[in-house]
């Protein structure tokens, strides 16, 4: 899912591309896509971009008339800028927003079409799509611990919760917890002031170095290959791989669709977490440290 480094970058680079432009046409070729029927999606048609917004990890298009689109990209979804009147993908192409400057493309490479694309009128209306998290960036302490510990959560589910924190998904709170060297399964009501503001330096420097180096990435072109799985990146999709602070593999812990990678001996003092794929494979025999692990994999060693 695209997270707020990427969103940051989207709405950058849409700015000079759409910002005072009239949208053409709407095309819409996945009847999943659009969630809202008044106004209908056709009053777009004609309305200048006034304005370009991030709700958490929504993108927002503010039109003449305090007309809204309202794109959630969800895991899959992403934009493409096009050639004028491209056509639109057979298979992954949901619509397309036709420019005189060129053609903003929304794709989702899943039959499961969970990207949605919302109109509204207004900004009360507008304003029910705000999750209402904290804006990570510049975020001082007092907000931050606030936000952290409205709940008791795992730290994992309390950076991703978009009500506590704005626009964090799975692959930055990894890269996030890593650097404030704190375990995803740490309770947010067990956390003293010293790690709260530890965590809080990590969130932004985290992000802040991913929009940079985003930024550099792409250019003046357009970001064209956003991805939750990024070189560079210390634990996120790196499972079984070095860590690049102290060198031990990389861990995981599965769940759903989604998992979290950390290092043991980084973020957890040595100890495993519980994880469900290997929690069915040693079954009552399970390791409590990277050592305990490796002689299980390997017990002839």
């Amino acid at each position: 899912m695209p997270e707020l480094p990427d969103v940051t970058v989207y709405l950058e680079r849409l700015e000079p591309r759409v910002i005072g432009r009239p949208i053409e046409d709407v095309r819409i070729r996945s009847a999943f896509l659009v969630r809202t029927f008044d106004p209908p999606v056709v009053d777009a048609v004609g309305k200048v971009v006034r304005e370009l917004r991030r709700l958490g990890k929504r993108i927002v298009l503010g039109l003449e008339g305090d007309l809204f689109l309202v794109f959630h990209l969800m895991i899959a979804g992403r934009f493409r800028w096009r050639e004028r009147g491209a056509k639109i993908h057979r298979t992954q192409g949901l619509c397309a927003l036709d420019f005189e400057t060129g053609t903003l493309m929304m794709t989702e490479a899943s039959k499961k079409k969970r990207a949605s694309l919302h109109v509204v009128r207004g900004e009360e209306a507008l304003a029910g799509h705000q999750p209402g998290g904290l804006e990570p960036l510049g975020a001082d302490f007092a907000g931050f611990a606030d936000a952290l510990r409205r709940e008791n959560r795992t730290l994992k589910r309390a950076l991703t919760d978009p009500r506590l924190f704005s626009g964090i998904g799975n692959a930055y709170s990894d890269e996030i917890l890593h650097a404030a060297r704190l375990s995803p399964a740490q309770r947010t009501g067990n956390l003293d002031d010293e790690e709260i503001d530890r965590l809080r330096a990590a969130t932004e420097g985290t992000l802040t170095r991913w929009i940079e180096r985003t930024r550099a990435e792409v250019g003046d072109g357009f970001p064209d290959k956003v991805t939750a799985f990024r070189d560079g990146m210390a634990v996120h999709g790196r499972y079984g791989e070095p860590c690049p602070v102290c060198g031990d593999p990389v861990q995981r812990i599965v769940y759903a669709e989604n998992e979290s990678n950390y290092c043991a001996t980084c973020q957890t003092g040595g100890k495993l977490l519980a994880d469900r794929a290997l929690s069915r494979l040693f079954r009552g025999d399970w390791p409590r440290s990277l050592e305990e692990l490796e002689n299980a994999k390997n017990p002839e060693s």
